[in-house]
């Protein structure tokens, strides 16, 4: 199952909408960073209001995706993170320190273009 990435403007919008296995964020990481290559997307709104639980290999691959589109020119911006998830992420020792968070992706917007200057 893929996990549909909207583009608006120059932004890239995900609502992850399902629990994700392994296959689906392997998936993900590479149709996220072949779109941020092929749109020249300068912001990604990831939405995680849906998930309710994440595993340690999930949150690898979220770090991952975080700064691999760092490292292409683009901002992420995580929305809608769980109770659950957030504890999971701090007992794994995945904190993602630099990465904004919002509690929704309309604030998850507002925050990318704050970020972003523009």
């Amino acid at each position: 199952m893929r996990i549909p990435i909207l583009k608006l403007s120059n932004y890239l919008l995900i609502s992850i909408q399902t629990e994700i296995d392994d296959q689906t964020a392997i998936q993900f990481q590479e149709d996220l960073l072949d779109k941020i290559h092929k749109s020249g997307a300068s912001g990604v709104v990831i939405d995680l209001t849906s998930v309710d639980i994440i595993d340690s290999f999930i949150a690898k691959v979220l770090g991952d995706v975080v700064s691999m589109s760092d490292l292409m020119g683009a901002k992420v911006v995580l929305t809608g993170i769980q109770p659950a998830v957030a504890m999971t992420l701090i007992d794994l020792g995945i904190h993602l320190q630099n990465v904004p968070t919002a509690l929704d992706l309309e604030q998850g917007l507002i925050k990318l273009h704050q970020e972003l200057g523009v």
